[in-house]
């Protein structure tokens, strides 16, 4: 693909300047998304350090055993305006990806596998006739977004989201985040706002980058619970004498409070017929379904307390001594389930080659930015809340440049979002990394002495 550049022809915006005129900048600035503004926003906030460090792995040190080409063989991604997408770009150094960033103003940008060899170079090596271009490394990635849930959620459709339906993502935290941790030992985990509708995690352990296709795949079979195709009104399908510890804690935890103390009313998920039909669709006992029915149409409640006693009835009746049958118990555990249980893109988790919008990217439909989630309070949370690219222009206006070498984002509303990257998730992980390269190549030299004294 020819590399096409991003127009010349765009003005910077003016960052300093008198008092008044800041002020007049920042109150001119408007809002959502504008490309004109984000050459001040990868010149100025972008934390380019940040992320190098990240994507290095602690391989971008002094000590013996770091690999210096592991970064150069990391897969880039930029789109550009009118749709120009560049794959397979790659850099050596934090300064080479400041400088591409700067030049090219991307839209978008989407990190790929750490390749066998450099990517920008694949061609070289394909003409060669060795097939030695092959993903070696990837973050074990989830991307979940709420358009997935419009069949459970009333207020929003598409990719519109408020603070109704947005305790879905929520729940696919709590869920998918303590499971990661508790189920499978993984303890260096990224989530991300997507900037509009959803979010991603991305997995960053060292076992977790190094898992193959299969293995993954495996991974996200564990999180699968919808067995119902697209056109059955029964999608989940909790099967056997006793739920996995998983689901079981999932339910407990999670699922139930949020269904019952949340989403019940501020969906209104029994407010008329066809709502409630829904649900019903999922007993299997027609004699069931239709005392239900018979109640729900003849007895009208106010909008505030009817989705709460429709609940509670259809409960009771599973629930009573006369329903023996484990299946129909089970009906009340399917139906949360169905309204709150995450909803993964399974693609996107099960091929290591596949690309992942980078953190801290601003989205271009909505200008916000793509900032950590801390799933530790992510129920506090607010997508309206994000800054966006305007807010953050406006807010270098008023404050005006810093001394060369200073942080800019430090005064600026994405400052607690870069800090809680830096010291939350980027020192741990790189710990970690560090550890595990002393380790390995302390093996490595024992390894060699053994060899040379036998």
């Amino acid at each position: 693909m020819t590399r096409e550049e991003v127009e010349n022809g765009r003005d910077d915006m003016l960052i300093d300047g008198d008092e008044n005129e800041q002020r007049r900048l920042e109150s001119a600035v408007p809002d959502g998304f504008n490309a004109d503004y984000l050459k001040a926003y990868y010149g100025k906030i972008f934390p380019y350090v940040d992320m190098f460090k990240w994507l290095s792995y602690g391989n971008d040190g002094k000590h013996p055993g770091c690999d210096h080409s592991y970064f150069g063989r990391r897969e880039f991604s930029f789109t550009l305006d009118n749709d120009i997408y560049l794959r397979f770009q790659s850099f050596n150094t934090a300064s080479e990806l400041e400088n591409a960033i700067k030049e090219k103003c991307p839209f978008k940008i989407d990190i790929g596998p750490v390749y066998s060899v450099d990517p920008s170079k694949r061609h070289a090596y394909s003409q060669s006739g060795d097939n030695i271009f092959t993903p070696v490394e990837k973050e074990l990635v989830f991307d979940i977004d709420i358009s997935d849930y419009d069949d459970v959620r009333y207020c929003c459709s598409g990719a519109d989201v408020c603070l109704e339906c947005w305790p879905l993502m929520t729940i696919a935290i709590k869920v998918i985040d303590t499971s990661l941790r508790d189920d499978f030992g993984f303890s260096h985990i990224l989530w991300v706002y997507s900037g509009r509708r959803g979010v991603h995690c991305w997995v960053c352990d060292g076992k977790a980058r190094r898992l193959n296709n299969e293995q993954r795949a495996a991974i996200v079979d564990y999180f699968r619970v919808y067995k119902g195709n697209e056109n059955s009104s029964k999608k989940v399908s909790l099967v056997g004498p006793a739920l996995h510890p998983f689901l079981v804690r999932s339910y407990t935890e999670v699922l139930k409070d949020y269904f019952e103390n949340r989403l019940l009313s501020s969906q209104n998920l029994f407010l008329n017929e066809e709502r409630f039909e829904k649900i019903l669709e999922m007993i299997p006992d027609e004699s069931v379904t239709s005392e239900l029915r018979g109640r729900w149409l003849s007895n009208k409640r106010s909008k505030e307390e009817i989705n709460v006693a429709r609940w509670d009835q259809l409960k009771h009746l599973l629930q009573s001594s006369k329903q023996k049958g484990q299946g129909l118990r089970r009906c009340i555990e399917e139906i949360v389930f169905s309204f709150t249980y995450p909803r993964l893109d399974t693609e996107v988790s099960k091929h290591m080659n596949h690309l992942l919008k980078a953190p801290f990217c601003v989205h271009p439909k909505t200008g916000r930015v793509c900032v950590p989630i801390n799933p530790k309070n992510c129920e506090e949370f607010d997508p309206s809340a994000v800054p966006t690219l305007s807010q953050l222009l406006g807010e270098l206006n008023t404050g005006g440049f810093r001394g060369e070498g200073d942080n800019e984002w430090d005064g600026t509303s994405l400052g607690d979002s870069v800090r809680y990257f830096r010291e939350s998730f980027l020192q741990p992980l790189l710990k970690s990394c560090k550890e595990e390269i002393e380790t390995s190549y302390n093996a490595k030299v024992q390894q060699s002495r053994n060899s040379i004294s036998w």
